[in-house]
């Protein structure tokens, strides 16, 4: 695997992924609206394309080409009820079946591991999204996806950390392991198809 595409590249979880892809020496290409939100350093090592995740034809330009493609799609900080997480997904798994492109990393969220009236409701727009997301992975059979579901993400530094698949190992993960981990996990096939939980390890008291 050399190169990767990664959407959502300038978010808080989405820079750290296009750090840690860089430092395993791949070659990056992302799709961005605002290609200023990402800083210069990073920017002139990555390929940018300027277009929407809504947009077909932005997609295909960006998955064209890709061994294996990333996504780190957010609302910044609205939590307001939103399809376009899902309907920009939809758009980029099309988009690797006509490119015959298999592997795709997506970030989701914690929350799907708990029973719906355990979430607590400020978040339910969002988790509706993120529950959409997951269904169209599981319907993409001819995809190798992996559905990676992080508590709360800290801007903590890089530390020891577990991953369980089908639950969570713990309550919070460092922006810059979940980074790592949506790049490593794309060569990892025990974690095809999967929905994989990950936490920092807390030292034993």
């Amino acid at each position: 695997m050399k190169k990767i595409a990664i959407f959502g590249a300038t978010g808080m979880t989405g820079l750290c992924t296009v750090e840690a892809a860089l430092k395993q020496g791949l070659e990056v290409r992302a799709l961005m609206r605002d290609p200023s939100r990402m800083p210069e350093e990073l920017r002139k090592q990555v390929e940018v394309i300027t277009g929407d995740v809504l947009v077909k034809e932005d997609v295909d330009k960006v998955v064209e080409g890709r061994d294996a493609i990333v996504v780190t799609l957010g609302t910044r900080n609205d939590l307001a009820p939103t399809t376009i997480m899902s309907e920009g997904l939809r758009n980029i798994l099309s988009s690797m079946e006509k490119n015959n492109v298999k592997i795709v990393s997506v970030c989701l969220s914690t929350f799907l591991f708990y029973d719906k009236p355990k979430v607590p409701a400020m978040f339910h727009g969002i988790n509706d999204d993120h529950e959409r997301m997951l269904h169209l992975l599981q319907a993409a059979e001819s995809l190798d996806w992996i559905a990676v579901m992080p508590p709360h993400i800290a801007g903590t530094p890089s530390g020891d950390y577990s991953v369980e698949i089908g639950s969570s190992p713990g309550r919070a993960i460092s922006k810059y392991d979940l980074g790592k981990f949506m790049i490593e996990c794309l060569s990892k096939p025990d974690y095809y198809k999967q929905r994989c939980g990950l936490a920092t390890k807390v030292p034993a008291p």
